[in-house]
């Protein structure tokens, strides 16, 4: 399984991978909805930034990942501490995914920029920020 991943631009998120300062993603919601036991070491990444010009522009592979039981505000915000310097988060994302129930922490490794290109996404329906694909090369919209 591969996974298209919409990352903060605001945040910098992108960047912040890039040049090695992150190397962790999260999500979170009040249930156990995607990406939660999902991802599995060794499946690869590709990212967009969320308002950026919707293309794909690098990957990583998933070194491990944490799912969380579930946790009250406290535990949650706990939680983000611990991993605070592998997530690299801005203080409104820490607000954002504290609150959360349910967190999944992605640890990643192997960054790599690629050549830009655009995916399809409508075969995923209202999915907002996190898509899940058998491989890659079966949404990659072709150039015109």
């Amino acid at each position: 399984m591969e996974h298209v991943v919409y990352l903060d631009a605001k945040a910098k998120e992108l960047d912040k991978l890039r040049n090695g300062e992150k190397c962790m993603i999260i999500r979170g919601a009040t249930g156990r909805k995607f990406p939660y036991g999902r991802v599995f070491v060794s499946e690869t990444l590709w990212f967009i930034e969320n308002s950026g010009d919707g293309m794909v522009r690098g990957k990583a592979v998933v070194k491990n990942v944490l799912n969380s039981d579930k946790l009250d505000d406290s535990e949650a915000l706990g939680l983000i501490s611990d991993y605070q310097s592998k997530l690299c988060l801005a203080p409104d994302q820490i607000k954002r995914w504290g609150g959360k129930r349910y967190l999944v922490l992605i640890e990643v490794e192997k960054y790599l920029e690629v050549t830009p290109f655009r995916i399809d996404r409508s075969s995923f329906g209202n999915m907002d920020d996190w898509l899940p694909v058998e491989a890659i090369g079966d949404i990659v919209k072709p150039v015109h």
